[in-house]
Formats: structure tokens, C-alpha cells, sequence
């Protein structure tokens, strides 16, 4: 669908960037370095949106309504409700979401191999697709899988360092 929407001669969205001058030409939109990854990160953008706010819904529905009742009667505004309860309420959630979506931006590579095959010269290619081109069209499995290793202990150093930053207690014992 995203190649059709961005597709130079039929495509809505070229033509809307091209009317509103992000663009030069709607041709450009996937075919110039400096559109190409705008156009992958549009699209990745609205694939995991949904995803994202369910994950956050999620949070915000096991929020109790007492605790916005009793903030209420004791004077609270609504912005320190959102400061001091459903924001450290949710930071589980948050947590959880960010984690998934940092993970989803390192697998990336079926949009960009779709849309534009890791082009133009380059320019949108991901580890991931990378490592696809390796292991697949050269056929060196031992490097592929290095790359993909690679990528694994990288992912495992973000998520802990996501656990450290965001103090959040997986376990929930408190420590």
C-alpha cells in the first residue's frame, strides 16, 4: 500500500509533500536519499501506532479511579494528576512499549525491503537487511549470523540499559 501512496506519478502522499514543498517532485519520494528515509519512517510510524497506544491503554485501564477521585477532593489539578499518578503509574507500560518499539526498529526489514530494497545507494539499509543480504544473496552464513549475534547483544544492552534508566522493577519484589 505504502508504494502505491508513495508511487511518483499516482501516489497521494508525493503528491501532498510535493503541494506542500517537503518534496521537489513526487518521483522523489523514494528515490532520493534524503526523502527515502522520511518515507520509511512515515510508514513504520503509522504500522506501529496502533500497537503502541493499545500497549499504553492497557496501562491507563488498570489505573484505579480513586486514586483521581481522592487527588480531586484533596485539590489536585488535573496536570498534577497526570504528574503524580498516571504518569508514574504507567511508566511500567511505557517502559514496556518503548522496549518493544526499540526492538521492532532493530528487526526492521520488511518495509524497507519492500519499499526500497535498503536504496537509493544505500541509504535505508538496516542491520537487519543487511544481514538478510549477506546470509542470502552472498551466501556467507558464518558472517550473517555474526552480524545477527552482533545485533542480539546489542538489543540485550539497550534493554538493560532501559532497565537502569527507567528504574522499573520487572519483578515487582521491591528491591
Amino acid at each position: 500500500i505504502w508504494s502505491y501512496l508513495y508511487n511518483g506519478s499516482s501516489g497521494i502522499v508525493s503528491h501532498i509533500f510535493t503541494a506542500i514543498g517537503i518534496i521537489n517532485s513526487p518521483a522523489s519520494m523514494l528515490n532520493s536519499a534524503r526523502n527515502a528515509l522520511g518515507g520509511i519512517i512515515i510508514a513504520d510510524v503509522w504500522k506501529t501506532t496502533p500497537y503502541m497506544a493499545l500497549l499504553l491503554l492497557g496501562g491507563l485501564q488498570v489505573i484505579p479511579d480513586s486514586l483521581y477521585e481522592s487527588s480531586a477532593l484533596d485539590g489536585a489539578t488535573k496536570w498534577q494528576q497526570f504528574r503524580y499518578i498516571t504518569l508514574p503509574l504507567l511508566k511500567p507500560s511505557i517502559f514496556v512499549a518503548l522496549l518493544f518499539r526499540t526492538l521492532d526498529a532493530f528487526r526492521i526489514l520488511d518495509l524497507i525491503y519492500v519499499l526500497t530494497g535498503g536504496g537509493p545507494g544505500g541509504s535505508t539499509e538496516s542491520i537487519s537487511l543487511y544481514a538478510y543480504k549477506v546470509m542470502f544473496s552472498q551466501t556467507r552464513f558464518g558472517y550473517g549470523s555474526a552480524i545477527v549475534l552482533i545485533m542480539a547483544l546489542v538489543v540485550g544492552i539497550i534493554t538493560f540499559v532501559y532497565i537502569k534508566a527507567l528504574n522499573v522493577d520487572l519483578l515487582g519484589d521491591k528491591r
